[in-house]
């Protein structure tokens, strides 16, 4: 066996046992990522998606009886063209801005009454942007214009552990035409009714 100095730590013998050394280490590293990988959930236990009501209090499908997130409906094929699902209003923006308009104000007073109504569900909020503009710029500003709600709700009294927000940036547009109307559709906050 050819013997080779490695520096610092002295001689040792090459290619045998480097290579024994990287198979060893190859087997610990799947090995360690199967394991974390085979770990399941059981019926019953918590967790969004796991068959029941978890921490965030979501139910089966990750969302409660009053609509579906827009995620969901289009991995179901059922993005509704004016994404009005639920009993929520959804609230417009300007291009480039996540100031809530004057007109959508009466929007959001009709949502806080009907959460003050029903003080068990909670509301997620998801801000959306036209294609325009960059992913890392979108997603940014979604989450601008969910907060802005979020905000806007607990000044009406909706108590902020009720409210999450999730933006998909212009990941989940209702409508792909390339006009300044479907824009605007697009530019938008969709509120989900969950558990």
């Amino acid at each position: 066996m050819k013997r080779t100095h490695r520096g610092r730590g002295g001689w040792e013998a090459d290619a045998w046992r480097d290579l024994l050394r990287t198979a060893a280490l190859a087997v610990v590293i799947i090995t360690l990522a199967l394991a974390g990988c085979s770990s399941q959930k059981k019926p019953g236990e918590g967790g969004a998606g796991a068959g029941g009501p978890g921490q965030g209090g979501i139910g089966e499908g990750g969302v409660g009886p009053g609509g579906g997130s827009s995620l969901a409906g289009l991995q179901k094929g059922t993005l509704e063209k004016n994404g009005q699902q639920g009993p929520l209003g959804d609230i417009h923006f300007d291009y480039n801005d996540y100031t809530v308009r004057p007109q959508d104000s009466e929007i959001l007073r009709g949502n806080a009454d009907w959460l003050q109504k029903n003080a068990n569900n909670r509301v997620q909020i998801e801000g959306h942007c036209d294609e325009r503009g960059s992913e890392e710029y979108n997603i940014a500003l979604g989450a601008k214009r969910a907060q802005a709600a979020k905000d806007y709700l607990q000044t009406l009294g909706i108590a902020a552990d009720r409210m999450s927000t999730i933006s998909y940036g212009k990941e989940l547009p209702l409508c792909t035409e390339h006009t300044e109307d479907c824009w605007e559709q697009n530019r938008r906050d969709h509120f989900v009714v969950t558990e």
